[in-house]
């Protein structure tokens, strides 16, 4: 069974040169999710200012497609920076809007994105 998936050129640049591939010393918050059906692994990690409850920096590790890494590392570009109270409200949308559309079969991949995201986050406001 063959596929013909469209990615847009935005999707293939992160895919190819991802910033935040990276491990996070001492991470604030861990949060790792998978995909049993298409095998994707999503591993990120948080670092968090506990005064100003920003995200300073943000890794990830992903195994998995194109979409699965190029959306791991739009949701990392997307959260650097942002409150805990506003990288909750991050969105599917916000990632495949960034990435510049994705093919209707791996929309999945931006969900497992903001959900490794809402892991690390939970894991941050439970070591609270």
């Amino acid at each position: 069974m063959t596929t013909n998936l469209e990615y847009s050129s935005e999707l293939m640049k992160h895919f190819k040169n991802p910033k935040f591939v990276k491990d996070i010393q001492n991470p604030s918050g861990v949060g790792e999710v998978g995909n049993i059906r298409c095998g994707d692994i999503m591993h990120l990690e948080i670092k968090v200012n506990d005064k100003t409850k920003k995200i300073e920096d943000i890794g990830f590790k992903t195994f998995g497609c194109p979409a699965a890494v190029a959306s791991s590392d739009v949701v990392c570009e997307l959260t650097k920076g942002k409150t805990i109270k506003e990288a909750k409200k991050l969105s599917k949308d916000d990632v495949i809007k960034k990435l510049k559309g994705m093919p209707a079969e791996k929309i999945h991949c931006s969900v497992l994105g903001i959900d490794a995201l809402k892991l690390a986050i939970e894991d941050y406001e439970n070591k609270k």
